[in-house]
């Protein structure tokens, strides 16, 4: 009887432990002190005429009992969002996470430009805070911008070849994140530091060779509120049709130089050097292309140079700029590419003036163009020397125009010894004809300077 008695107590015991072990468990669930986690992605500080907030919250353990969004102007207080996620308050909530868009849109809502607040508020279940949940507030000191930038067109005429470079000038009516020249789908960034007013830019662009009458060219800032503003300009551009070439592939000139190059061909070739020559010509051109456009974004805001560019001395043109040319082995034709520069040759390993004054952008070898020396001049204008024999400066030196800076020679993929000259205006290849020629220069580019200037 006293045993059973004993185990009858142990039970009871046990079963008391069990049942405050539980409640406390409850107690402890439901009185959790974890606020609610809020994540908000906003791009600025800036709202613009129509802007999009995504805003996420979460709460891992009651789950979220509601989510608040006011926008708070000149004594003005504006709902965005007022939710509340209806749950059992014993169970706790159903939804621990949720992501709200919330489209922003002032002109709609009633405010206007100027200094504001963004206010946030999420609420959980826990039972703290007399049964109001853990709260999560946020405050944002936002700016109202929905006014998009004003743009002056301070350049008056813009006569540009098809291929060829122009130079534009404009002032904005205040600071932007981006602003430039739209060539079609091509972007031209402007630059401020020339003149003494920081609000005005100037911009080089160009065409390219198969851009022509009906390309559509314009100005395009957006604000730091991402506002976007585009104006016209007065342009004409004049057709150009340019020459077609045809390079016949020898063996001899595929023996002799495809061995420069470390590209692979498939073992089951018939005509190995041929195939190689086909990736070189393709494939290599085309990642030499993005790496040399790529170095042509990088620039100095300054005007380097000055009055016309030099030609290599003594020099006879061999190529023009965006010559159409077809390779052909053995009588048929087996590739077609475009030449970007020109080609200028005078005796073997003649020395090379850097066409004008500059900055070393690069001093390498690289692919199809072999030894390559590029000079920033500012502002986005770059020149190109490849094919060399050997350097004679070295990255980052600032050069004058007529210093040496290497010599001609056949590296990469010349058939022969020459230098090959390219102009390059941010990511395009322009005709270097132009920047031969002062009277071009005067009346394309000094002259739209000395007019801003002299207003």
């Amino acid at each position: 009887m006293k045993i059973k008695t004993k185990y009858t107590k142990y039970r009871f015991i046990a079963l008391i432990c069990f049942i405050s072990i539980t409640i406390m468990w409850f107690l402890l669930t439901r009185f959790e002190g974890e606020k609610p986690s809020v994540t908000l992605e906003l791009p600025s500080l800036l709202i613009k005429a129509s802007q999009e907030l995504s805003i996420s919250v979460s709460d891992t353990k009651s789950g979220i009992r509601m989510m608040w969004i006011g926008l708070y102007k000149d004594g003005k207080e504006v709902v965005l969002l007022d939710k509340d996620f209806q749950s059992p308050e014993y169970k706790g909530g159903k939804i621990h996470k949720e992501t709200f868009k919330i489209k922003i849109e002032p002109g709609e809502i009633g405010v206007s430009d100027g200094k504001a607040i963004l206010r946030i508020v999420a609420r959980d279940f826990s039972w703290r805070g007399w049964w109001h949940g853990n709260k999560t507030y946020i405050e944002k000191n936002i700016t109202i911008d929905t006014l998009a930038p004003e743009i002056d067109v301070l350049s008056r005429a813009h006569n540009i070849n098809q291929g060829g470079t122009a130079l534009a000038i404009y002032r904005l009516s205040e600071p932007c994140s981006e602003s430039g020249i739209c060539v079609g789908k091509n972007f031209f960034p402007g630059h401020s530091g020339y003149f003494k007013d920081p609000d005005i830019f100037i911009v080089f662009f160009a065409l390219s060779y198969d851009q022509g009458p009906k390309t559509e060219i314009f100005v395009k800032a957006i604000d730091q509120a991402g506002n976007i503003k585009k104006a016209g300009i007065f342009y004409y551009i004049k057709k150009k049709t340019f020459k077609k070439d045809i390079l016949n592939i020898s063996d001899l000139f595929l023996n002799w130089k495809m061995p420069e190059f470390d590209i692979d061909v498939p073992g089951d070739s018939k005509t190995a050097m041929l195939d190689k020559f086909l990736k070189v010509n393709r494939d290599l051109r085309k990642t030499n292309y993005r790496k040399v456009t790529e170095l042509g974004g990088k620039t100095d805001a300054a005007l380097y140079w000055n009055g016309a560019f030099i030609r290599l001395p003594r020099s006879a043109k061999k190529a023009g700029f965006a010559d159409q040319r077809e390779y052909k082995y053995k009588g048929r034709i087996i590739d077609r590419q475009v030449h970007l520069g020109i080609d200028l040759a005078s005796v073997a390993c003649s020395p090379i003036p850097a066409a004008n004054n500059g900055k070393v952008a690069f001093v390498d070898s690289l692919g199809i163009y072999g030894k390559t020396v590029l000079i920033d001049h500012g502002f986005g204008l770059h020149s190109m020397y490849s094919h060399l024999s050997g350097f004679d400066v070295q990255k980052g030196q600032m050069v004058a125009k007529g210093e040496i800076i290497g010599h001609t020679g056949t590296t990469g993929l010349a058939g022969g010894d020459h230098l090959h000259f390219g102009i390059l205006i941010h990511n395009t290849f322009a005709n270097p004809v132009e920047w031969w020629d002062a009277a071009w220069i005067k009346n394309n580019v000094t002259g739209k300077i000395n007019d801003v200037k002299s207003r």
